[in-house]
């Protein structure tokens, strides 16, 4: 009976999981959208400074992962020095500048699609760079992910869709996804690299050193100087206080859903966390798409659905791969 009520208990905290992650980060697609295509105020204006949301994003992450520390972390000494995350804060800053970037010239879904593809850019570095020999199953799953982002890019997009967006410019935009995802994963292999030297390291030591550099390196690239972005964004804001609502709610869904993230790794492992932000990724298409109301062509869904086919049989070789380590372990 008690292991029944754990079991119980197990998917309850499961499904906990499953809603947070899914609500926080579809609804900062939302106004993630929301705030690269709309129009504010009676006088129209776009809001142009998207890079900004990175720094608003940083400021709310740092601040929510002090206070988490104080209330939650253990006073074990060990974990990394806050100045070790600086390498990895360059990478952090520049990338996901980037991926925002590129929805001043590609829509959301397109967006989305193309940062799916990161397998692509690690098996090429994987191969080309330290000899590594895949799979024909690891193959087949790129050549999914790569065929259907391709195929959505030369898809012919709706006059609707172009309208909205600011600079309308498909190579541009898949361009910066595709550099978004290269320094993403140096940012990953670093992460990874601090966390192997400092093991007494948590999750939320992690994500303030991360985004404590994030900070600063954002406000000198945006306050460095007299005419910087961030005094434009400011300005922006102030005449236009429903987008910075927006920001602001952009920024605490970030929050939120990296604390459910830290939670889903810690209870249910990597794999269960890549499987929800996966499934996250094609709902967040879905919502988009009946939202803005610029429905995606059957051609585009079929582009849509062979990417998440081959992301979904990566999950599953990563969850049988395992599975045999640990059939392994138990013989051992």
């Amino acid at each position: 009976m008690e292991a029944h009520g754990s079991g119980l208990r197990r998917v309850f905290v499961l499904a906990f999981c499953v809603a947070g992650i899914w609500s926080a980060y579809i609804y900062q697609g939302i106004l993630q959208e929301t705030l690269s295509t709309k129009r504010f105020g009676s006088d129209g204006k776009r809001f142009e400074h998207l890079s900004f949301l990175n720094l608003a994003q940083n400021v709310v992450c740092l601040i929510w992962s002090y206070i988490m520390i104080k209330l939650w972390s253990s006073r074990i000494t060990g974990g990394a020095p806050w100045w070790t995350y600086w390498s990895a804060g360059i990478t952090n800053t520049i990338g996901p500048a980037m991926g925002i970037e590129a929805l001043k010239y590609i829509s959301y879904p397109a967006q989305v699609l193309a940062k799916s593809s990161k397998m692509i850019p690690v098996m090429l570095m994987g191969t080309l760079v330290y000899g590594i020999k895949y799979t024909f199953p690891e193959y087949m799953c790129t050549f999914l992910v790569a065929g259907g982002v391709s195929t959505f890019a030369l898809l012919k997009t709706s006059s609707k869709t172009i309208s909205k967006l600011a600079h309308p410019n498909a190579p541009l935009g898949y361009g910066l996804c595709f550099l978004n995802l290269a320094f993403d994963g140096f940012t990953n292999a670093t992460q990874d690299s601090i966390s192997a030297r400092y093991q007494k390291t948590s999750a939320w030591d992690i994500m303030l050193g991360m985004n404590l550099w994030g900070t600063i390196y954002n406000v000198i690239y945006m306050f460095g100087w007299p005419h910087g972005t961030g005094y434009h964004a400011i300005e922006f804001c102030r005449q236009h206080p429903e987008a910075a609502w927006d920001i602001l709610l952009y920024c605490l869904c970030g929050a939120v859903g990296q604390n459910f993230i830290f939670l889903t790794i810690s209870r249910f492992g990597s794999l269960a966390n890549t499987t929800i932000t996966t499934t996250r990724k094609f709902v967040s298409i879905v919502v988009s798409s009946v939202l803005s109301g610029n429905p995606l062509s059957s051609k585009q869904w079929g582009c849509v659905v062979m990417v998440f086919s081959g992301l979904s049989y990566q999950i599953y070789l990563k969850w049988r791969k395992l599975q045999k380590l640990q059939r392994k372990r138990k013989t051992t």
